[in-house]
């Protein structure tokens, strides 16, 4: 029998509610650490980390309406408090709604590498992206990367150590989910490892504040 997917208005953020830069402290109901997932797929991610750590205010952005609707039922049946999701691109959401220092950490794992030259202008990883990323991260906020293109992986160490002045690399710790052998726990990396595909990654913290 195919699955239901239920709406919960207490975890799905819509769009179209949004006003200006947001207060994170209203849509949660609270003040703290903000932690934002780009690509946030059906939610494994979010899920686990969530679960354990009650503390903290986990965003997850995804712009494939099936994986939204995915990852906003499943988190609404473990009836979390501290998860939102948002379907909206993820670029646009950045420049147009996160306020500047607001967030403590974001994670990014397995962007989409666009591995067509013709396509590479569609990938998350570039200069005015990064800007965003930058502008909006608090200092010693961290940014956590996964990727298992190494030509995309390449670029995106480039990006990084062009703001060297900004950022400095820290050490990957697997996230909470992570079983052994993996990085962050998520479907596509289980996947990528099955099909023995190398993973990288790659981990940033921001070491002071933007001019």
């Amino acid at each position: 029998m195919k699955r239901v997917l239920k709406d919960y208005p207490q975890i799905s953020l819509k769009p179209e509610y949004l006003n200006g830069k947001i207060d994170f402290s209203r849509i949660f109901g609270r003040f703290a650490p903000v932690h934002v997932e780009i690509g946030s797929g059906k939610g494994t991610f979010l899920l686990s980390q969530a679960k354990a750590q009650p503390d903290v205010n986990f965003l997850g952005i995804e712009s494939a309406n099936k994986y939204y609707r995915y990852a906003v039922d499943r988190i609404g049946r473990w009836g979390l408090k501290n998860v939102r999701v948002l379907r909206i691109e993820a670029a646009f959401f950045l420049a147009e709604f996160v306020p500047d220092g607001s967030v403590n950490c974001f994670h990014i794992y397995f962007p989409d590498p666009w591995p067509k030259k013709r396509h590479h202008k569609r990938r998350f990883f570039k200069t005015e992206n990064l800007n965003q990323i930058l502008r909006t991260l608090k200092v010693s906020g961290v940014m956590k990367v996964a990727t298992d293109h190494a030509e995309y992986f390449q670029l995106i160490k480039r990006l990084l150590n062009d703001n060297s002045d900004t950022l400095e690399q820290i050490d990957f710790l697997p996230a909470v989910s992570a079983k052994d052998g993996e990085s962050v726990g998520t479907n596509f990396e289980r996947k990528y490892i099955e099909e023995k595909r190398p993973i990288y990654t790659i981990a940033v913290k921001k070491i002071k504040s933007i001019p």
